[in-house]
């Protein structure tokens, strides 16, 4: 971490493409949530080095490890990391450049504010992966459809494998910001108010009467 003149930088270098090994992720958690504990520090810069910003977690650690420890690891790591961001007591800056995925649009997605370079570019192929998560920081991103797109896609989808993809669906329906279906019923009620008021049925006459 490095800091100067109220701003405090803390960034990524984990080469090549900044995958975060378990014990990382909980360090930039740490390093976050140290810097914004500095009465000094008025904004924290979250950056990094080499050819992209985040390539989310280290899967190849998972895979070395025993057991269940590597996807508990990864996944208790990166939500003190989230956390640490969007907890922060300062406004969090992320600096992005190049490849933004996975673990790392959990880190853009719960800043306050994202600088991205020309050539960022930003992805979710969780699915590739056989695991799901970020969606929800990425829905702070881009609309809810272009969210399930990146999602669901990465690619394809008719290619994917169908058990992850189903979960994927079920998974992005529950953190939907509004139950799409009591929200609908609640806009009903208004149609049903209309009608009794008898604005909707004049409306509706007005609009068959133009078509004649």
């Amino acid at each position: 971490m490095q800091s100067a003149d109220g701003i405090a930088e803390v960034v990524i270098d984990f080469p090549p493409v900044n995958a975060l090994p378990v014990r990382g992720w909980h360090d930039l958690a740490a390093a976050v949530t140290a810097a914004g504990a500095d009465p000094e520090t008025r904004v924290v810069i979250l950056s990094a080095t080499g050819r992209g910003f985040c390539a989310g977690v280290d899967i190849k650690e998972m895979q070395r490890l025993a057991g269940h420890e590597g996807i508990l690891g990864a996944s208790q790591g990166c939500f003190a990391a989230f956390a640490a961001v969007y907890d922060c007591p300062v406004p969090v800056i992320a600096a992005v450049h190049g490849f933004c995925l996975g673990g790392g649009i959990g880190l853009a997605g719960n800043a306050d504010v994202i600088i991205a370079a020309e050539d960022a570019t930003f992805g979710l192929p969780e699915v590739d992966r056989g695991a799901l998560g970020a969606a929800t920081h990425l829905a702070r991103l881009v609309p809810q459809q272009l969210m399930r797109a990146m999602v669901y896609t990465a690619e394809t989808i008719a290619a994917k494998d169908p058990a992850v993809i189903r979960l994927a669906k079920q998974s992005l329906n529950g953190i939907d910001p509004v139950d799409v279906k009591r929200s609908y019923r609640y806009e009903q009620g208004f149609t049903y108010e209309l009608n009794l008021a008898g604005a909707g049925d004049k409306a509706r006459q007005a609009f068959v009467d133009r078509k004649r």
